[in-house]
């Protein structure tokens, strides 16, 4: 069985993109099979990931049950992926039969023994695509970036995993919030890192100790088709999500992480 973490906040620019690639990459140079899925509009996990553009289905088709998963899905150098594009934005599954918050776990449900892990990108807002992944996966990773402006909304989102929790997924826990654009010397990050905490205590959860500094190589990367993790090592972004891979493994079951010559 599959363990599965969604990325999210309702809030965009904070990182979630790169938070998922980074943890599908990473995780997958530990010699894991893994599972990359794209629910933001904007379909940048793909590209991301190195993913090319040569199936035509998405994960739209996947959730409407135009095509199977198994037609979907893209074989990319780092993981498998399912592609999302703009369509995504307006998907009608509003309108769709039955349990409209689980059809992304019923569409999985043929492959989702087929990967240890699966990492799933979220779009930023709490719509029924989050709903729906939240409903299928084990963890929340909440990537918060250093700057007052991400602390709002948070409130909306307790409530998002407190309804989640009483209706389709009484196990989904909340690993942590990863601060991104951290800088240890300016006063804002420390305040937001203060009032991260005590926004993680509401959530029952935590702020992680590993904070992900500023870095050009996380946004040079993907134009050059490769993992943050091969691409510049020695970026201290690069090093910073590595660690955070570190911090994250016994939760995760991960048994290995990537060893400081991968990354």
């Amino acid at each position: 069985m599959s363990i599965i973490i969604t990325v999210s906040n309702q809030k965009g620019g904070v990182g979630k993109t790169t938070t998922s690639a980074a943890l599908a990459s990473g995780i997958a140079l530990t010699g894991r099979k893994v599972l990359g899925i794209d629910l933001d509009p904007q379909g940048n996990l793909g590209f991301c990931l190195g993913g090319g553009r040569e199936n035509r289905y998405t994960v739209l088709d996947v959730l409407k049950g135009t095509v199977s998963v198994e037609e979907a899905l893209i074989q990319s150098d780092t993981c498998d992926l399912l592609f999302s594009d703009i369509t995504l934005s307006s998907n009608g599954l509003e309108n769709m039969p039955g349990r409209r918050e689980c059809i992304l776990r019923d569409a999985l449900a043929p492959v989702i023994d087929h990967y240890e892990y699966i990492i799933i990108d979220t779009p930023p807002a709490l719509n029924l695509l989050t709903v729906n992944a939240y409903s299928t996966s084990d963890f929340l990773i909440i990537p918060m970036a250093s700057d007052i402006l991400s602390l709002v909304g948070l409130a909306q989102l307790k409530e998002t995993i407190e309804s989640v929790r009483s209706t389709f997924n009484p196990d989904f826990r909340v690993l942590g919030i990863l601060l991104t654009r951290f800088n240890r010397r300016t006063l804002l990050s420390r305040d937001v890192l203060d009032m991260a905490n005590q926004l993680a205590q509401q959530i029952d959860s935590k702020v992680f100790e590993t904070k992900i500094r500023s870095g050009v190589a996380i946004a040079e990367a993907p134009a050059h088709g490769e993992s943050i993790f091969t691409y510049n090592p020695n970026s201290l972004a690069v090093q910073d999500y590595a660690e955070f891979l570190l911090e994250i493994a016994p939760e995760i079951q991960l048994q290995t992480a990537p060893a400081e010559g991968d990354v």
